[in-house]
């Protein structure tokens, strides 16, 4: 599987979410697509992150945008940030790193002196068509959403 590339189509997957659901790419054509990858459910800026989404989520939704999230942590992890920060979209667990593979997000990371593999804060924004439209990668948490939001709105 290549990487996604920017104005080509992004390789096909599916993928087990949060509500006992199954996400799988190409059942969403017709709709616009963001894909966020983040490195733990519950830590701060994970949450922010989530909770910016959350508070946008029915401008997406007039944008004709769904918003998966997607990190290593289980099934179990997933289900529990979504109840506790209200998420109104799917989380997508990725403990295989498949999804990570396919859009490149695992990278290595210091933290507190000491480098482990983890997955960098990264968007995707996939058009109805499924082709890959705008990536954002090293993403600082403020204002992101906002500008996720306007290159949606601007498909």
């Amino acid at each position: 599987m290549s990487q996604p590339t920017i104005d080509q189509p992004v390789t096909d997957f599916t993928a087990a979410a949060t509500s006992n659901t199954t996400v799988t790419l190409s059942e969403l054509k017709g709709s616009n697509v963001v894909i966020y990858f983040y490195p733990k459910d519950s830590t701060p800026g994970c949450t922010t992150e989530g909770q910016d989404f959350r508070d946008m989520y029915s401008q997406f939704q007039a944008a004709n945008t769904l918003i998966f999230g997607v990190s290593r942590d289980g099934m179990r992890a997933h289900e529990n940030f979504k109840a506790k920060q209200s998420f109104p979209f799917e989380l997508i667990s990725d403990p295989d790193e498949e999804l990570c593979k396919l859009f490149d997000v695992i990278k290595l990371k210091k933290l507190y002196g000491k480098e482990h593999m983890g997955i960098e804060r990264s968007t995707f924004l996939i058009d109805a068509d499924g082709v890959l439209r705008k990536e954002w990668r090293k993403v600082k948490v403020k204002e992101h959403v906002a500008e996720v939001l306007a290159a949606a709105q601007a498909l």
